[in-house]
């Protein structure tokens, strides 16, 4: 986590985000080799209750959860604020793509993707943000949204 991350000053587990991030990229690969909406509107159902106070009704977290027990992967905390912000970007992407689809714009859905899945690579084998760097650009440019 970087010094430009949102802070909520709550803790999650950052295994349990990681092992999430590569079920909903999985999710995506899929969905692009597939082009079936469903995958993504699950997808976007479950980011947002991800999102919302009820996450342990969340098929995706509860799988994580489940492989995080089995596997005996280690806790890892981290501020809570970075992974929100990573599953706020996570589901507009996800919202892009399905927009696109529904409007027959193939071209835009693979641009998507890949900055998508870019930033989930780079999250998962570099720890790097990319929410967070767009964060910190925004509150730099509009400081007074962030008073």
């Amino acid at each position: 986590m970087s010094k430009a991350c949102p802070l909520l000053f709550r803790q999650v587990d950052a295994t349990i985000s990681k092992i999430s991030a590569v079920a909903v990229s999985s999710g995506i690969i899929t969905y692009l080799f597939t082009m079936e909406k469903l995958i993504l509107i699950f997808l976007i159902l479950d980011f947002m209750v991800r999102l919302s106070s009820y996450k342990r009704l969340s098929p995706i977290f509860r799988i994580a959860c489940s492989i995080k027990i089995f596997s005996k992967l280690p806790t890892r905390l981290e501020d809570a604020g970075a992974k929100r912000l990573a599953a706020i970007f996570g589901l507009l992407f996800t919202i892009g793509m399905l927009g696109a689809d529904i409007l027959g714009w193939d071209y835009v859905i693979w641009i998507i993707a890949f900055i998508f899945l870019t930033c989930v690579v780079l999250d998962l084998l570099l720890d790097y943000c990319i929410a967070c760097v767009v964060y910190s650009a925004v509150r730099r440019i509009y400081p007074k949204w962030f008073e």
